[in-house]
């Protein structure tokens, strides 16, 4: 005997909207998951990405109502996702008026900036996906640029220390370092960087 087919999320949304409410905990097992791995990417922070996916949880089921079955709830979903992570950053980044440590003496107030010089969240968001697209392109290298690449930028050994580790002549690993970086260059997307 077949096992039944699963409903859709089109078939599920009807239904949650018909007065099945406690369907909607198949559509946070479908989603949530994948969700949660798209506002980490975005937040960087597993902690504020959990709370923001149960936002958007939270989000969706109030706005269901909202929701037009002729796109996909997937797309739909997503795009909440998205939005929710970057209002997450901008929250994140409200920047509070400097402060004074209390003195008995008035001429010794020491002003206490509460601002941690973060970047704003559209730049974190660039620079997430830079980094993104940096670590899909360093995988493309060939090993020997690629291990050249790690111990330089990840490793922050100096050209000197990866010439004595890798019994290279000082020039060979500056010229290897220069052809790696001049692929990865290629093997980014235009604008990247």
């Amino acid at each position: 005997m077949d096992a039944p087919e699963a409903p859709t999320d089109a078939d599920l949304v009807a239904r949650i909207l018909g007065g099945e409410e406690e369907l909607f905990t198949l559509l946070v097992d479908r989603y949530k998951l994948r969700l949660f791995r798209f506002v980490s990417r975005y937040l960087g922070d597993p902690e504020d990405a959990r709370d923001v996916t149960q936002e958007v949880f939270l989000k969706l089921y109030s706005a269901l109502d909202s929701f037009d079955p002729r796109y996909r709830f997937s797309t739909w979903a997503f795009r909440i996702a998205g939005n929710a992570a970057i209002d997450h950053l901008r929250r994140r980044r409200i920047r509070a008026i400097p402060l004074e440590l209390p003195s008995d003496d008035e001429s010794d107030r020491r002003p206490i900036d509460p601002v941690d010089g973060k970047p704003d969240p559209f730049e974190e968001l660039s620079r997430t996906r830079l980094r993104e697209a940096l670590d899909l392109a360093i995988e493309k290298l060939p090993d020997d640029y690629r291990e050249l690449i790690s111990l330089r930028h990840h490793g922050e050994l100096a050209y000197e220390e990866i010439a004595e580790l890798k019994g290279m002549p000082l020039g060979t690993v500056k010229n290897k370092l220069f052809r790696a970086r001049q692929a990865l260059r290629d093997l980014l997307p235009k604008g990247a960087v």
